[in-house]
Parts: structure tokens; C-alpha cells; sequence
């Protein structure tokens, strides 16, 4: 665009920066400069239109999945698979991520697949909150905060009460806060042996969202869900299967196989009949579902702002910087 048809000697074949540059610019041939200047405009300009104002993520015109930074996304066997990918921070749960997660459930609704699978890279399913995400305070202070992270929230679980398809949790392993509240809403949840169940709401001066004030108690026992959401009490992957919250446990060293040779078998039945039957299933208890998020999301807004609450993040906070 700026110096016209390749004018200069072949880099070297060690010098593979280079060289790549040369190639491309080589690869042009004689092409004049205004021409090469209009096809790079042409070029930007499809790729600043593709994406909102705003800089979230959406799927391109053409039906082309977006690009995620915080996810996996893969579609085949009739199965999209969804697996949260920050390894090294265990999957935790950052902005961004509720962002991609609700845009991918959104996007897996509509696709050809039969079933969704959600689950997380490297050691953790998910350690739920990323913490960190208290400490990003906008021009309006705190309240502002607390609002907007409200309506995230209750965005990012109602996407969970009104997916379509068969949702199914693959819990790989230790998975905290709203990574377990919002099992609940799965189909059908398989673990790993080796995973653990945390709610540790009341540690953090908070207390349950992902509709689990709800449907904890009517999976297990209203006594039972007061030990998990008020008191935090951490369950075994055997203890959480038989309280109804996982669906089955494997064995850590053929967790994977078993589930995927599972999972593609499902995938394979009749998707429209296994769709209408969660409708069937699933409307019974939608209006209620949406209601109950909406309560504690708004609950959950008073406890963003609460002293115990902002004590308990700056104590973790300060904590995680001395070790």
C-alpha cells in the first residue's frame, strides 16, 4: 500500500520474520499501490463492522462463531462443548467470562447440535467468582458497580432457565460459588470422583444466587441446602450424588471416556422429541425460576454494598497478596 509491487532482496531463510513479510508483500505481484491501498481500507472496514460499538463479542453476519478469550468452543458429534478456559486462575470467573459464557449459550441454542456440554480446562471446573472483579470500581463508585453487576448476573442465569436444548455439566473437578448454584438448572451433571461442591456465601458476607435458594431445597432437603448455601458445608462428589445434585460419579482415570462415550450416545436421539420434553418439563417451573433469580440478584445488590461484604472481599483480597 505504501511502496508499491516487492522492490527488495529475499530475506535469509533463518530470518523467518522476515521472510514472512517478504512473502506476503511478494505474493501481491504487481499490484499498484492505489488499488493495494483500497483493498486494505476494504479489508479494516469488514473487520470494524463485524463487532458492536459497545466491543462485545457477537457472531459475525455470515453465522461464523465469535472468538472467545476466556472460552472453548467446539461443536461436533451433535454435541457443543463449552469448557471454561482460564486454567490458571481455576476457571475462575471474571467479566469477560459471564460476557462469552451468556453469548455461547445463546449461540448454542440456535445451532445444529442435540445437546450442550458445559465444563472447565486443566485441574477445576470452576472456582467460581474471580474476586478481582470487586476491585473494578466504574466512574459512578460502587453502586454503579453493584448494579451493573446485578444485571449481568441475572442476565447470565437466565440464559441457564431458558436454554432449549439438553444441558449437561461435565464436572472435571472442584467447582465454588455460582459453578455449583447454577447446577441446579442443568439436566443432567457428571463428575469426576475427585470434585468437590463449595458455597461459601456466608464466608464472603453474601448469600445464593443461580436460583439455588430454590432449587437446592427441592433437590435435596431444605436442611440439607442450609448446610451448603448458610453454612457453607463442602460436599464430596459421592456426598453431592446422593443429595441428588450430580447426576452420576466416575472414576477420576475413566471420568472422561465414560462421559464422552455417554454423552455421544445421547447426542444421537431424536433431537426435537428430547427438546419438547424439556419444554414439557422445564415451563412448569420457568416463570418461577425467572422470579426467584430476580430476588436474588436484587438481594444480592444490597449485600454488594454491605460492610460485611466489602470486609470479607478485602480480606481475601489481602490474603491472596501476602502468599
Amino acid at each position: 500500500a505504501t511502496e508499491g509491487p516487492c522492490n527488495t532482496p529475499k530475506p535469509g531463510v533463518f530470518d523467518l520474520i522476515s521472510k514472512a513479510k517478504w512473502d506476503a508483500w511478494n505474493a501481491l505481484g504487481s499490484l499498484p499501490k492505489e488499488t493495494a491501498r483500497q483493498n486494505y481500507v476494504d479489508l479494516v472496514s469488514s473487520l470494524s463492522s463485524s463487532l458492536k460499538s459497545s466491543g462485545q463479542l457477537e457472531p459475525g453476519a455470515d453465522g461464523t462463531p465469535p472468538g472467545y478469550e476466556t472460552l472453548v468452543v467446539t461443536s461436533e458429534d451433535g454435541i457443543t462443548k463449552i469448557t471454561l478456559n482460564r486454567p490458571t486462575k481455576k476457571n475462575a470467573m471474571n467479566t469477560q467470562m459471564y460476557h462469552e459464557i451468556t453469548l455461547a449459550l445463546e449461540a448454542a441454542s440456535k445451532d445444529n447440535s442435540s445437546i450442550t456440554v458445559l465444563t472447565g480446562s486443566g485441574d477445576y471446573y470452576s472456582s467460581g467468582n474471580d474476586l478481582t472483579n470487586f476491585t473494578d470500581i466504574p466512574s459512578g463508585g460502587v453502586e454503579e458497580k453493584a448494579k451493573n453487576s446485578a444485571i449481568l448476573l441475572r442476565n447470565f442465569v437466565g440464559c441457564f432457565i431458558d436454554f432449549p436444548k439438553p444441558l449437561i455439566a461435565v464436572v472435571n473437578g472442584p467447582a465454588v460459588g455460582i459453578a455449583v448454584t447454577t447446577l441446579g438448572l442443568f439436566d443432567a451433571v457428571y463428575s469426576t470422583d475427585r470434585a468437590t461442591f463449595h458455597t461459601p456465601f456466608s464466608h464472603l458476607g453474601l448469600s445464593p444466587e443461580g436460583c439455588s435458594s430454590y432449587t437446592f431445597p427441592k433437590i435435596m432437603s431444605p436442611s440439607k441446602a442450609a448446610e451448603m448455601l448458610i453454612f457453607g458445608k463442602k460436599l464430596t462428589a459421592r456426598e453431592a450424588c446422593t443429595q441428588g445434585l450430580v447426576t452420576e460419579v466416575f472414576p477420576d482415570g475413566t471420568f472422561q471416556k465414560e462421559v464422552w462415550t455417554r454423552l455421544k450416545a445421547y447426542a444421537k436421539l431424536p433431537a426435537n422429541a428430547m427438546r419438547i420434553s424439556k419444554e414439557v418439563i422445564r415451563n412448569k417451573e420457568k416463570e418461577k425460576l425467572h422470579a426467584v433469580n430476580a430476588e436474588e440478584c436484587s438481594v444480592l445488590q444490597e449485600r454488594w454494598l454491605s460492610d460485611e461484604c466489602m470486609n470479607a472481599v478485602v480480606s481475601f483480597l489481602s490474603r491472596k497478596a501476602k502468599l
